[in-house]
């Protein structure tokens, strides 16, 4: 993002410091307020800054693709597991992957990471900071701020047991007696976890798990503690910050405790602070929620950078095993495009399972049991969150996507990869940025000996390789691995020498029945456009091509297949799950 001069940058940073926690602690005094906005500048080091972050700069192109991966996904003897990593994105992923969001990196006591123990550290057997920078030196990094829980085991719960020392105040204590039945839950387990402090008992506040304990951003040192995170990461080298679970922030009783407003406007606050610190930094909000629920924290081009596509990988994993694509359709045509200094997160696999809020008023029930019931007897599970009726509602299908797309409704086929690699092929031509899951690059089958030996659904999807081991399935051309690894690098790599693929070119949805799912992207500067064509059912489908008013005076190719179209009114076949980038350039 570029920024211009000013002599009042420094007053600016102040003023719009200040607005924001006028809101977030709208019972404090502006004296009171006034300190703390001067705390959180000199936090971050910007007691005298020179310029104005501008707003609504796109800081991304068409060539941004980011791996999502755990640290130690990769093993090698007697080498740190991010220097394998390292090593894989230089050997096997050079020109193709720009970005990489390694998942959380530091010591933690439980859900491999996102219950962290202490912020300021590298986990031992992944690496350490040097290993971090060395990353960041050479590729956009992500890294996520467990912002809402940390973990039962760190120094700062242990001194709220203790009753004293930093943390000792930082946790949200709740009456078991409060009225909590609006609460938005996305666990089963009770909210409220009893414990036993030098105080007496206390019931503190967990949203996901008992090892996880919710801050309590109503204490101003919580939100000045963040400030000093991001502040460090950074200095490390860190550009685009995950907000974890941040829906979730800020508490009321009475309430939803969901997406209230002290929580957009914390997330506000930090993209000032992190823009003026780093103007090409980015901030990504992971709210996994009903699809309006989760465009709200665009804001208004002053929220999130970017926001996850939840919706995405549940609807078309939907039409890839229905063969039909109205209802990403009619989801897509309702998405607004993102407003410049914003974009979509597109991804269509994650660690984590595949989201089924986001769908809610947008799949209806009977489809959802079709989607959860298929993905079951592929081999993968479902986990529940609790409603307020005491019913228990699907909350996430744990499933690795290459088991997921080896069939479709009817059962199993032989048509898993060329499947697999259609979804791809949709999710990176959409509008956005697109991030590619670590297994998913590989065609990763499910783990169930992972599970077994966690207990946890979604270590399904997160095997641990032996690199060695690896590289040569990834050379094998008659495995799975390989056709699909070397697919996918091609996806990619052609993907990010297309202007029209900018993640915030125009798109257009494509009425073309119910077999093809097109759209239509057209560059920022209007050269190039491209009809993105894509057969989501088992059977071949029939296009014709005067059906896409193709200008005539362009000539239109295939940049998958290379196939060149002279015959614009000629009648094309798509296999099933082909994809077709019909483009007016080369």
């Amino acid at each position: 993002m570029s920024s211009r001069t000013s002599s009042s940058a420094s007053e600016q940073l102040g003023f719009q410091v200040l607005n924001h926690l006028q809101v977030i602690y709208a019972e404090e005094g502006d004296e009171a307020l006034l300190g703390l906005a001067s705390e959180l500048v000199e936090i971050m080091r910007l007691q005298q800054v020179g310029t104005i972050p501008l707003s609504h700069k796109n800081d991304w192109n068409e060539a941004d693709v980011i791996m999502i991966t755990y640290g130690d996904s990769l093993h090698q003897p007697g080498k740190r597991a991010l220097t394998t990593l390292h090593q894989f994105l230089h050997e096997q992923c050079e020109g193709v992957i720009n970005g990489v969001h390694v998942l959380p990196f530091f010591p933690y006591s439980s859900d491999d990471g996102f219950s962290v123990s202490d912020y300021y550290k590298v986990r031992a057997s992944v690496g350490e900071w040097g290993d971090i920078k060395k990353l960041a030196s050479e590729f956009r990094l992500m890294s996520d701020v467990v912002i809402n829980h940390c973990s039962s085991e760190s120094g700062w719960f242990q001194n709220f047991i203790k009753g004293e020392g930093v943390g000792h105040d930082y946790f949200y204590v709740a009456n078991p007696d409060d009225d909590l039945s609006q609460v938005v839950r996305p666990r089963t387990t009770p909210l409220l976890r009893a414990v036993e402090t030098a105080k007496g008992v206390k019931h503190v506040w967990c949203t996901f798990s008992h090892d996880q304990v919710d801050f309590d951003f109503r204490n101003t040192d919580v939100l000045k503690e963040f400030v000093k995170v991001v502040r460090f990461y950074l200095d490390n080298g860190v550009n685009i910050f995950r907000l974890d679970a941040v829906a979730f922030l800020w508490k009321e009783v009475g309430s939803s405790c969901l997406n209230l407003e002290q929580t957009h406007e914390i997330v506000r606050l930090l993209r000032v602070l992190i823009e003026f610190a780093c103007p090409t930094a980015m901030i990504i909000t992971e709210t996994n929620i009903p699809s309006r629920e989760n465009l709200s924290y665009f804001g208004n081009a002053n929220e999130a950078h970017c926001v996850y596509n939840f919706s995405l990988p549940p609807l078309l994993l939907h039409a890839l095993l229905t063969g039909q694509s109205f209802y990403l359709k009619q989801w897509m045509m309702s998405m607004p495009p993102a407003q410049d200094g914003t974009a979509y997160f597109n991804f269509i696999a994650s660690h984590d399972g595949i989201g089924l809020r986001p769908v809610e008023g947008i799949l209806p029930d009977d489809e959802v049991e079709k989607l959860t019931e298929t993905m079951q007897a592929f081999g993968g599970h479902i986990s529940w969150r609790a409603l307020d009726n005491g019913v228990n509602k699907p909350y996430e299908i744990n499933i690795t996507l290459f088991e997921a797309l080896k069939g479709t409704i009817e059962g199993e086929d032989a048509l898993g990869v060329e499947r697999f690699l259609c979804a791809h092929a949709i999710m990176l031509a959409l509008e956005g940025i697109p991030g590619v899951y670590f297994q998913s690059l590989l065609g990763s089958l499910n783990d169930h000996e992972r599970v077994a030996m966690t207990g946890s659904f979604r270590s399904i999807n997160r095997h641990h390789w032996d690199y060695h081991a690896l590289v040569e399935l990834l050379g094998d051309d008659k495995s799975h691995y390989g056709r699909v690894f070397t697919a996918m690098k091609r996806l990619i790599s052609i993907r990010t020498g297309q202007s029209a693929f900018h993640p915030n070119a125009t798109q257009f949805t494509l009425h073309l029945g119910e077999q093809i799912f097109g759209f239509w992207r057209q560059g920022l500067n209007r050269r190039q456009s491209i009809f993105c064509l894509n057969n989501i059912s088992d059977k071949p489908a029939v296009l014709l091509l005067s059906d896409l008013n193709l200008i005539s005076t362009h000539q239109w190719s295939d940049l998958l297949s290379g196939n060149v179209f002279d015959d614009l009114h000629a009648t094309v076949e798509i296999a099933p799950y082909q994809s077709i980038w019909l483009s007016n350039e080369k």
